[in-house]
């Protein structure tokens, strides 16, 4: 008789881990969706201006082709610091300091580190 509720508690434990997971998933979908419209946005975080990313258009060659951004950079602290304000480690580099200049919000950095990471 015990085993039962036990069984039933597993069962919904399960059940809730993988609503959680399809939750963070479709978040994660979510966010690297708005990082890319962030990313091709001339206006905003304009990465195409200076780099080749798949999907984008008119893209330019000043920075390097933005490809398998997960192993050049397993640390995502490295993609946000290069965002925020990449001077800090290249005081020569020719990238905008997007979150030093308020250029991009934390949230908007975030977004773009989510699709960087998709690439």
């Amino acid at each position: 008789m015990l085993a039962r509720p036990r069984t039933k508690s597993m069962v919904f434990a399960a059940v809730g881990l993988a609503l959680l997971a399809a939750t963070a998933s479709a978040r994660a979908q979510s966010a690297a969706s708005e990082g890319q419209k962030l990313a091709f946005d001339r206006a905003k975080g304009n990465c195409l201006t200076c780099h080749d990313i798949k999907g984008g258009d008119l893209p330019g060659t000043i920075g390097p082709k933005l490809e398998d951004i997960k192993g050049k950079y397993p640390d995502r602290t490295d993609l946000l610091a290069i965002l925020d304000d990449e001077t800090k480690r290249n005081p020569q580099t020719m990238m905008p300091p997007f979150g030093r200049n308020r250029i991009l919000t934390e949230q908007e950095i975030n977004a773009i580190v989510d699709f960087l990471e998709t690439l």
